[in-house]
């Protein structure tokens, strides 16, 4: 079980009271998408993903980055019980969706990264620690599952 300081829970909740989730959840996916461009195979029947502007302005990538970023609201739910939270969809991307489990680290570096922009100087050393703290956790009950 996480041990969590009454600052880290005020500050993962004082983020997700504060960002845009379609805006966010968009530029996230779509950054993974083009930094680390061999995730792109998950995303096959998405469209047209050749180059950076086509994934920036695909309306399935925005669609399913905001849904990515809704399913932490889970972990912010649960917080003294993620990886029981992450169960099924751990089974889901393991056993159905056959996702490479690094993949959930480069999506959370690339959150993280998005979020350091829009946030600035908010965004300071103490609240990125308490955030990486809490996708840490969310990344390691997502792999759960993996053999």
């Amino acid at each position: 079980m996480v041990e969590w300081t009454d600052f880290e829970r005020q500050t993962i909740a004082g983020i997700f009271a504060k960002i845009d989730y379609e805006t966010t959840g968009a530029t996230a996916l779509a950054r993974c998408l083009i930094v680390y461009p061999w995730t792109q195979r998950y995303f096959g029947n998405f469209g047209n993903l050749y180059n950076a502007g086509a994934i920036k302005i695909n309306p399935l990538i925005a669609k399913h980055g905001t849904i990515i970023v809704h399913g932490l609201d889970r972990a912010l739910k649960n917080l003294d019980n993620i990886k029981d939270a992450y169960t099924e969809l751990s089974v889901l991307h393991s056993d159905k969706l056959h996702v490479d489990p690094d993949n959930f680290r480069l999506f959370s570096d690339c959150l993280t990264l998005t979020l350091a922009a829009q946030m600035g100087a908010d965004f300071n050393a103490d609240v990125q620690a308490a955030f990486q703290k809490f996708m840490l956790v969310v990344v390691s009950a997502l792999k759960r599952q993996y053999h």
